[in-house]
């Protein structure tokens, strides 16, 4: 006899599922840290977001895809335990594409 689940399974202590979050190296308007990456991401910002995301593992087609971009910045967020949220990557990425790409490829190469 089968009896109906009436509640979830909790966690025993209360840092279960807490994960240290932290913020991006370096901040969104912070261009001119990596000259190399600013000058690629004013100039040729569909070059630098192929590069992004090849290092981060993705197919380099994946920035030509809707919604690809973004979903490589939540990703990197998410891998990275990066504060933020979907919407502040639609913002950064919607209004400021090259800075986002400069700060994204920033953060993979000092995660590297």
């Amino acid at each position: 006899m089968s009896y109906p689940v009436t509640s979830q399974p909790q966690c025993a202590t209360t840092s279960c599922y807490q994960t240290q979050l932290s913020d991006w190296h370096t901040g969104l308007t912070d261009c001119c840290n990596d000259m190399p990456v600013c000058l690629c991401g004013t100039f040729a910002p569909l070059c630098l977001a192929c590069r992004i995301s090849d290092d981060f593992g993705e197919c380099c087609c994946a920035p030509y895809l809707p919604g690809g971009l973004h979903s490589i910045r939540t990703g990197m967020r998410e891998r990275y335990h990066i504060q933020g949220s979907v919407g502040h990557d639609w913002a950064a990425l919607t209004f400021c594409l090259p800075c986002a790409l400069c700060q994204m490829a920033r953060e993979l190469k000092i995660r590297e």
